[in-house]
């Protein structure tokens, strides 16, 4: 369907039977992200909210709250974006295949930007910030949110929709020290295009003109959180996605997406900064307040009956994860093709992402012996880690399967694959003093921490152990999977108490060694059985607790040539006095959505 606008694609979920109209009148403050957050948990249709307290205009969300969803939103269009992404991967392929090619390079001329289209919705009426929907979606949130947003900018050296960067960067409507109406919050993370926008402006010593869109075709917002190729632009994808060119315009020289529901507009200048912050956040705890970019509002723009468009992030599965499994659908093969060697790699939602991969590569560099040990995957794992966001990921947990039997997104198989052939004395490499995810409080400062790759090839070294050894009962031991413990020690206080601790942990366990040689990896965290309850539990904890450099311990633990080993690898993945808060739900604001929910015939 070539949506024209939001409300199209809500009225086409509407007639196949996936909108949830909620028409009580709803309070933005927590009860909105609340039934959000049951609708989705229970995979349940896209929800628009008909009355928001506090402002004129309605508001949607769970868009795209399944894949399967998501696919029907772009039915049409899906497969030649595929094959569109596919030629720009391999031009060559495309030219020897014209006539086979012929429909998809025909969808990508048809998706180029069109530029003051005669009709623009969206500069229907200006409003103020404060008439927007002023989501808060947890107890602990700073303000209002714009949490759906395709923020837009241009290279100061290169102006024009051709070289402008489209990115969903959250933004701060409200609260904190923001002059109402006048101010807002720009927070966006390392390695974003945006940055390197602002960077040259402040070179220069000129504002950041920015443009943030909400809403319209929904290809536009799923545009701004594609890791598209080089050289193909989000607006040239939106269109292409969208079966329809990208309509925008120019005023007061910032871009307007005439299609959008809303355009905010205003400037971001040299070294003026505010605290932003907090927010609960795609990790399932708090980004906490610090300083982040000053956007001095412009004008501000809706199109008649916009929809406001919102999602709520929080400890994963959320409606981010769909995003994800849409971006997997659509790229396929991209990776790989940039990675030479690589045949998968699964960031770990239920990890938050960011903290954890896995990856399967191929081994060709010995072909006249078998490799015994790991060679090509460790050149593919500098690789991935050097790659856009992959380079923030904290664990790297690789192996190669000449045979095919494992996949990534099988988790627990390929844990079982990797750790029965890891030589945990050779097969550990750390990357200390580095950056990781701006949104992940492990570290010891915001975007610093380390990384560690784990690689595995060659034979089975040894069989992974289902019943828990005596030794670690007295740690209320748990079972989380073949070959992995959960253990529990007193809460963490400080780095120097804990090394102590973990040391005595280390001289008692090494009595034990026999005993634990089924076991190569323990979690050490603050509730043992919580941990081991679940697939999910355990990816949670062990990778968003745990800073390579100062938080993997080991058992008979040593150093040599500067190379770090052991026989047992454990993570501590306890709370450490640093971490930020993880995000809990409003038991009043719960009951009353029971009833809201109730009212809706949900």
């Amino acid at each position: 369907m070539a949506y024209r606008s939001l409300e199209d694609c809500l009225l086409d979920l509407e007639k196949n039977g996936q909108l949830l109209r909620i028409k009580e009148e709803v309070d933005p403050y927590l009860e909105m992200a609340s039934i959000h957050l049951r609708v989705f948990a229970a995979k349940g249709p896209a929800i628009l909210f008909e009355k928001v307290r506090g402002s004129k205009f309605r508001a949607a969300s769970n868009i795209f709250g399944t894949l399967e969803r998501s696919e029907f939103i772009f039915r049409n269009t899906l497969n030649e974006v595929r094959n569109l992404i596919d030629v720009k991967n391999d031009p060559i392929n495309a030219l020897k295949h014209p006539i086979k090619n012929f429909k998809t390079l025909l969808a990508g001329a048809k998706a180029l930007p069109l530029k003051n289209p005669l009709q623009k919705p969206v500069m229907y009426e200006q409003i103020n910030i404060s008439d927007i929907p002023q989501i808060v979606h947890w107890p602990m949130d700073g303000g209002a949110y714009v949490t759906l947003p395709q923020v837009y900018t241009e290279d100061i050296d290169k102006p024009g929709i051709m070289n402008g960067n489209m990115g969903m960067y959250r933004i701060q409507l409200s609260g904190n020290y923001y002059v109402k109406n006048a101010e807002i919050g720009l927070h966006y993370q390392l390695h974003r295009g945006i940055g390197v926008h602002q960077t040259k402006a402040n070179k220069k010593g000129q504002p950041l003109k920015v443009s943030v869109f909400a809403g319209g075709p929904p290809a536009h917002s799923v545009a701004a959180v594609m890791p598209l190729p080089e050289g193909l632009g989000e607006a040239t994808f939106a269109g292409a996605l969208g079966g329809r060119r990208f309509r925008y315009t120019y005023d007061d020289g910032f871009c307007i997406s005439t299609d959008a529901d809303f355009v905010i507009t205003g400037t971001v200048e040299p070294q003026q900064n505010k605290p932003e912050g907090p927010f609960g956040d795609h990790l399932g705890y708090y980004s906490l307040q610090h300083d982040f970019p000053l956007m001095k509002v412009h004008k501000v723009y809706a199109r008649k009956n916009a929809i406001w468009p919102f999602t709520v992030v929080g400890r994963p599965p959320q409606e981010d994860t769909s995003f994800g499994q849409l971006i997997h659908s659509i790229t396929g093969s991209a990776l790989q093709n940039e990675i030479p060697g690589l045949k998968e790699v699964h960031a770990v939602d239920a990890a938050g992402v960011h903290p954890l991969l896995l990856a399967i590569g191929s081994e060709r560099y010995t072909p006249y012996t078998p490799a015994t040990q790991p060679a090509e995957i460790l050149t593919i794992a500098n690789h991935i880690l050097g790659t856009g966001q992959l380079s923030l990921a904290k664990f790297l947990f690789i192996t190669a399967d000449a045979s095919n039997t494992i996949h990534t997104h099988d988790i627990q198989a390929f844990f079982t694959y990797l750790l029965e052939r890891i030589d945990l004395k050779r097969d550990i490499h750390f990357y200390t003093n580095t950056t990781i995810d701006t949104l992940d409080y492990s570290g010891t400062s915001i975007n610093s921490g380390s990384k560690v790759v784990f690689a595995a090839n060659g034979a089975v070294k040894r069989s992974l152990g289902t019943t828990i050894p005596d030794c670690v009962a007295a740690y209320q031991a748990q079972l989380v999977m073949p070959g992995v413990l959960s253990i529990q020690l007193q809460p963490f206080t400080t780095y120097e108490q804990s090394h102590q601790l973990l040391e005595q942990l280390n001289n008692t366990l090494q009595a034990y060694t026999n005993e634990l040689a089924a076991f190569p990896l323990i979690i050490l965290s603050d509730d043992a059985a919580f941990t081991a309850a679940t697939l999910n539990n355990y990816l949670w904890v062990a990778y968003t607790r745990c800073n390579p450099s100062h938080d993997i311990y080991g058992i008979n633990h040593f150093t040599e040539n500067k190379h770090w080993g052991c026989t047992n690898v454990i993570l501590d993945a306890r709370i450490k006095p640093h971490h930020a808060p993880a995000l809990v739900l409003d038991a009043a604001v719960e009951a009353r959505v029971d009833a809201i929910l109730h009212k809706a015939g949900y």
